[in-house]
């Protein structure tokens, strides 16, 4: 059986560790967010005239597809850093 070593293997007991899960996710969606407007894989350039609306309307939708990563296991970032917040919030 194959084990997906990015997806979240603790659930989470409480409320608090729903929100720590939560703000690791939001942390490692920003961060993979800035990772796709860095690499250029946007494709929206040009889509729509390039008008300021198109680089707002790009950002928003990097945004949401960076959260949809995240969620769905992303590159592992949240997971780490949930065990490490988990770990100074009981230690």
């Amino acid at each position: 059986m194959f084990v997906d070593s990015n997806r979240p293997t603790a659930v989470p007991q409480g409320p608090k560790d729903a929100q720590l899960r939560d703000a690791a996710v939001a942390l490692e969606a920003s961060f993979l967010s800035e990772m796709l407007k860095h690499s250029g894989l946007d494709g929206l350039s040009g889509s729509f005239g390039g008008s300021t609306g198109e680089t707002q309307f790009a950002s928003l939708l990097r945004d949401e597809q960076a959260h949809q990563m995240a969620k769905a296991g992303g590159i592992g970032l949240a997971e780490k850093l949930f065990h490490a917040l988990k770990e100074q919030q009981d230690g």
